[in-house]
């Protein structure tokens, strides 16, 4: 693509785009972002540490995996979350850091 010229960003991509923002614009999935930012967790230690119920925590990391924006792994009956796109949490952390430099 030359200086110049614009391309149109296809249905698909802006569709993924604005799902992301989506994301990121919930304060329980900040905080459950923000947590596995800084290390992995199961659903147990996500409710406790950020005192929401099991079942909150369950389904914002459905919403959150369908994103690709968290992966798990199992371990035993344990599943352990983490993120799965670093591009989507440097634009968390950016924002964050903006919203703090303020």
């Amino acid at each position: 693509m030359t200086e110049n010229q614009y391309e149109h960003l296809d249905q698909e991509t802006l569709f993924m785009v604005s799902q992301t923002f989506k994301a990121l614009s919930d304060p329980t999935r900040i905080k459950i972002l923000h947590l596995l930012f800084h290390r992995e967790c199961s659903v147990n230690e996500i409710a406790s540490e950020l005192e929401l119920t099991q079942s909150t925590v369950s389904h914002q990391l459905r919403f959150l995996k369908n994103l690709r924006l968290v992966q798990f792994r199992r371990s035993g009956a344990s599943f352990y979350y983490s993120p799965d796109d670093d591009h989507v949490m440097n634009v968390l952390q950016a924002t964050i850091n903006h919203a703090l430099h303020i």
